[in-house]
Parts: structure tokens; C-alpha cells; sequence
């Protein structure tokens, strides 16, 4: 009579938990691969996207600069010159546009056409005018019954870029108003285009500066941004994250006060 034996033999029962150990560490291998792919790309694209905003929003801010539609500012007897003083001295000095840097970071003014990106509210000054003779420039809103049917206002804001070094981040607004624009922001500078004279005909730029002074605010005639966004996820854990990514962009002064 025969007996047969039924079941594994111990060498077999071990090659097989060893092929399905293989095929397991394979497997979740390739599931933690995609998976930082996945978080790569995720924080790649973030990165991006912050920076296609910030250099959209600056560069359209940048553009319009010194930009109050048709007018001839010439201040008349219907405007109080010195609660305007302000303006009137952006306009007499050509400070547009002005920006300081220390250790601490970068500061960029711009006082530019409402644009739509100040966040409404109310603007630094308006501009009123018919076109033809003049314009009066009023501190924020013009006052009930100033604007006449026959004439056109242009609001103009003063906004405020702040970079700080130590929080990595760009900011927009002042004092208690300020927010974070775009965070993550390993290293920020600016440099501008002048001409060779503050002629309003030099529209070349023959050279670049990283600052400028108050005498040289008018010969500025482009700004040249550039920034270098960090991953977070690379900061805790570099092997997690993706190299850090650079971005520059040129914007010229279209609508330089003439």
C-alpha cells in the first residue's frame, strides 16, 4: 500500500514567502515612487503658479505706472495744491516708481492707474479732468459734486511691495494692511532699465541698475524682476521635494508722466 505526502515541504514553503516578499517590496516600491512623482509635480506646479501670478501682477502694475489716462496736469484754482503735495511732488521728481533694499529686504513703490489688482478701496488720488484744459488732483475720492458731466476721473493708488529676507516672502500693502503675496520666496531682486538721459524721446535703455536714486527716477524706463521660488516640502526633507526654481521677467514703463 502506497502513502503519499500532501503539502509543502518546508525548503518550498520558504522560496515561496521569499517570491512573495520580492514581488511586495517591488510593488510597494513602485507605489512610493509615484507617489513622490506625484508630490513633485504637485509642488513644481504650485511653484509655477505662484510665480506666473506675481509676474503677471507686477508687470501689469509695472506697465501702467505713471499712467492717468488723457490729461494734461496743469493744477488750477479749483484744486488746493497743498493737500496734494504728494503728487505733486511724484510729479515734479518723476518718482513713479522707487524701491530701497537693505539687509532686511526690498521695498517697491509703485504708483500707477488703478489696474484692478489694488483690491478696490480707496485710491491714493484722482485725477480729474475734461481732457482739454487741465485736470485737478484730489487726495482719494473727489468730493461730492466735483466731477462735472463733462469730464473724466482717473483714480491712481500707491502700492506697496515688501520682501522680507527672514520670512521668505513677498508682501503687498503696509502697516496693519500688509499680506502675504506669495511665500516661499528664497531670494528677490530688482534692476532697472535707465536711458541715457531723462529726455521723455531716450526710450532705450543703455543701461541697467540694481538702485536708483530720486535724480535718476526719471531716466528709468523698464524693470527687470527676478525671484527664486523654494519647494517647502525640499526644506524638511530635500530628497522629498524639487530644486529650488528661478524666474525673471522684463517690464517696460509704457505710460511715463509726460
Amino acid at each position: 500500500m502506497s502513502h503519499y505526502q500532501r503539502g509543502l515541504s518546508l525548503i518550498e514553503l520558504m522560496v515561496s514567502l521569499a517570491l512573495g516578499l520580492i514581488i511586495t517590496l517591488g510593488v510597494t516600491n513602485i507605489f512610493l515612487s509615484a507617489r513622490a512623482t506625484y508630490s513633485a509635480q504637485n509642488s513644481s506646479a504650485a511653484m509655477q503658479e505662484d510665480a506666473r501670478y506675481l509676474l503677471s501682477r507686477l508687470s501689469q502694475e509695472i506697465r501702467m505706472v505713471g499712467m492717468y489716462g488723457c490729461v494734461v496736469v496743469a493744477p488750477n484754482s479749483t484744486s488746493d495744491l497743498s493737500t496734494n503735495q504728494s503728487f505733486s511732488t511724484l510729479l515734479n521728481n518723476d518718482a513713479w516708481i522707487t524701491s530701497t533694499t537693505d539687509a532686511n529686504g526690498t521695498v517697491l513703490t509703485l504708483n500707477t492707474a488703478d489696474v484692478g489688482t489694488a483690491g478696490g478701496g480707496t485710491p491714493a488720488w484722482t485725477v480729474v479732468s475734461d481732457c482739454r484744459s487741465g485736470a485737478t488732483v484730489y487726495t482719494g475720492n473727489p468730493p461730492q459734486g466735483a466731477v462735472t458731466t463733462a469730464q473724466s476721473t482717473f483714480p491712481i493708488r500707491q502700492t506697496v511691495y515688501t520682501y522680507k529676507v527672514a520670512n521668505q516672502a513677498i508682501y503687498t500693502g503696509t502697516g496693519a494692511a500688509q499680506q502675504v503675496l506669495v511665500s516661499n520666496v528664497s531670494a528677490f531682486a530688482l534692476s532697472f532699465g535707465l536711458s541715457s538721459t531723462a529726455d521723455d524721446s531716450d526710450v532705450a535703455v543703455s543701461s541697467y541698475a540694481n538702485s536708483v536714486t530720486p535724480v535718476q527716477a526719471g531716466r528709468i524706463r523698464s524693470v527687470r524682476i527676478s525671484f527664486t521660488v523654494t519647494d517647502p516640502v525640499a526644506t524638511a526633507n530635500v530628497a522629498a521635494g524639487v530644486a529650488d526654481q528661478r524666474f525673471s521677467v522684463t517690464a517696460a514703463l509704457r505710460n511715463r508722466m509726460l
